[in-house]
């Protein structure tokens, strides 16, 4: 694009990813995930693997329980030196732990299938999103929001949805386990008595308390020293997205930094954004480090923790070595469910940044409609029988572009260029005709079909050179014969070999090549109306004559509307109209932040 970019839509991409932050984005994303359940026609499926969760972590929760009892007879058993009672605990041991086996099992491939129907009905959403008529265009050039979606689409939306589904089982079943064992706990704090001045009392509910107390500081410890994750996290996708999309326009340019001899330039690139990078992980290492001191110091004294806690019970010999065990692991469960948010304050970070991306992300592409109804903007309308410009004027960020006359009207088998000359607003007023560019005044109207828009630089889909003629339709639509017969019109017979040929055409063919291929495909799907932006300028004189000679005779009723940037009006067109561009300091009135 030889114009300026749409510098207006930053403000905006601004103002609609600070609107998507917060508690609020949060709750609103989480709420948009269940309509999207809802409405994907997977809810069944996903219902049933809810449940069949639920079931498998209540039955493990059981079955930790009666593991957790089966210690006071089994050390009890060997306390006491009683060989037959060992044996017995040793078998009821194996059957546990074997239905432990088959639920954890169980739990992992519920686990793995949960993270893959959630991300299949996030991606196929953000995907319904994204490219939804436009919006692709529109939030490409809408500042920081829209660089780079692939990110946000692949590798956000899959970390989202499986750190969604551990977080969510993890706290699940730390639920179910604190509230199982809060009562073991609970019954087993009788047995713990104090003595003060000669009395002696029970706390009820003694160790049930110190467990609360003990990971209620823990936790809130680490959400202290935890916070700053969030936002260092979210930092460092975007940073990581920078990189990998700098890497790949390097590969992809390979060829013009060679020619150029512009590897040092585009290593000192490279280094920047890989700085940038670097800065983000290291100040990550150090909030990652100082929760550390506090997730570990906090690891290492829950392993006498609940000793310390129940020892005054087993030295008053109100508890036996078994059951002393039996406390010990009851105190752990507890604990450890209560220190949940302690051992996940990371991930929980990780996964409020990866939220966060996807959610304004999301909101962005559905306000980018909003916000375009919001502007002053170019109607469009549909007709039969002609394409209309009436008093169009198109708004770039120096001025207005407008036509040499108020009102331009194209009747079926007519051919009209548009010249205009550099930064004139060329390929804005192309894309105001397709409705990519709706800022501006005046009407428009277009067949509602049948119309077929030419970029100025062709796209060609991955696939065969089948699939990239017949694009957007499917190869069947079209006989062979067509395929040999716009190949051969367009001066590229020796293409026709290749027609089955899958591979990346945009770097086997040469510029001519892929310019000649899209204009074949023109002559393949035989549209009664197309508007093209100055691609014809970038064809040879041979080839240039060779398409009007096809158009002449191949399509002699369609209708051609060309934008192009060379004075010669070539005898193929029946009128030349001009396009110029007024600068907003010569009274024109350019596009402005307040625009969109």
């Amino acid at each position: 694009m030889n114009e300026a970019p749409m510098t207006s839509q930053t403000d905006y991409a601004n103002s609609a990813a600070g609107s998507g932050a917060g508690h609020a984005g949060i709750v609103s994303l989480l709420a948009t995930l269940i309509r999207l359940v809802r409405a994907s026609g997977e809810s069944g499926k996903l219902l049933w693997l809810v449940a069949a969760l639920v079931m498998v972590v209540a039955a493990t929760a059981y079955a930790q329980i009666r593991l957790n009892a089966w210690n006071e007879p089994f050390y009890d058993a060997i306390n006491s030196r009683d060989i037959a009672a060992f044996g017995f605990e040793l078998g009821v041991y194996a059957m546990i732990a074997g239905t432990l086996l088959v639920l954890n099992v169980s739990q992992t491939w519920l686990n793995l299938m949960m993270k893959l129907k959630l991300r299949e009905i996030l991606t196929r959403d953000l995907f319904q999103q994204w490219l939804a008529p436009r919006r692709a265009f529109m939030i490409a050039n809408a500042g920081p929001i829209g660089v780079n979606p692939d990110q946000r689409i692949h590798e956000d939306a899959r970390h989202f949805t499986e750190l969604s589904t551990d977080l969510g089982v993890g706290l699940f079943q730390a639920t179910l386990l604190l509230v199982s064992f809060i009562g073991v706990l609970w019954s087993l704090s009788s047995g713990v008595s104090f003595t003060f001045e000669g009395s002696s009392f029970v706390v009820p509910g003694y160790m049930v308390w110190s467990a609360l107390l003990y990971a209620g500081l823990a936790s809130l410890a680490s959400w202290r020293v935890g916070r700053p994750l969030v936002n260092l996290n979210a930092e460092r996708y975007a940073r990581e997205s920078d990189m990998r999309f700098s890497l790949v326009r390097v590969n992809q340019n390979c060829d013009g930094v060679a020619v150029y001899r512009g590897e040092a330039q585009e290593r000192g690139r490279l280094d920047v954004e890989f700085n940038r990078l670097l800065d983000v992980v290291r100040r990550l290492v150090g909030a990652t480090t100082r929760l550390a001191w506090v997730t570990a110091g906090y690891g290492w004294f829950t392993i006498v923790a609940p000793v310390i806690v129940a020892a005054p019970a087993y030295f008053a010999g109100n508890l036996t070595f078994g059951g002393l065990l039996m406390a010990v692991g009851a105190f752990t469960q507890v604990q450890q469910s209560l220190r949940w948010f302690v051992d996940n304050a990371n991930p929980i970070a990780d996964w409020k940044a990866t939220l966060l991306r996807v959610s304004e992300f999301r909101q962005a592409l559905i306000d980018i409609d909003r916000t375009e109804q919001d502007a002053r903007r170019i109607e469009i309308a549909e007709t039969d029988s002609r394409i209309v410009l009436d008093d169009v004027n198109v708004l770039l960020p120096p001025g207005r572009s407008s036509l040499s006359v108020r009102r331009v009207a194209i009747s079926p088998g007519e051919r009209v260029v548009i010249v205009g000359g550099p930064s004139s607003g060329k390929t804005s007023l192309f894309r105001a005709l397709a409705g990519l560019w709706p800022w501006g005044t005046g009407h428009v109207e277009l067949p509602a079909e049948d119309v077929m828009f030419m970029p100025k630089h062709p796209y060609l889909p991955g696939g065969s050179l089948r699939d990239v003629l017949a694009y957007p339709y499917p190869p069947e639509k079209f006989s062979d014969a067509d395929f040999y017969a716009a190949l051969n019109a367009m001066g590229l017979p020796h293409l026709v070999s290749a027609l089955d040929t899958a591979a990346p055409w945009e770097k086997e063919l040469s510029d001519p090549e892929q310019q000649g291929l899209a204009f074949a495909r023109l002559l393949l799907h035989g549209p009664r109306w197309v508007v093209i932006d100055t691609a014809i300028d970038t064809l040879s004189p041979q080839t240039r004559r060779a398409l009007f000679d096809a158009l002449r005779k191949e399509l002699p009723q369609t209708s051609v509307l060309a934008i192009s940037g060379v004075e010669n009006k070539y005898d193929f067109f029946d009128r030349l109209i001009r396009l110029s561009l007024r600068l907003e300091n010569d009274g024109a009135e350019g596009l402005s932040a307040t625009s969109v």
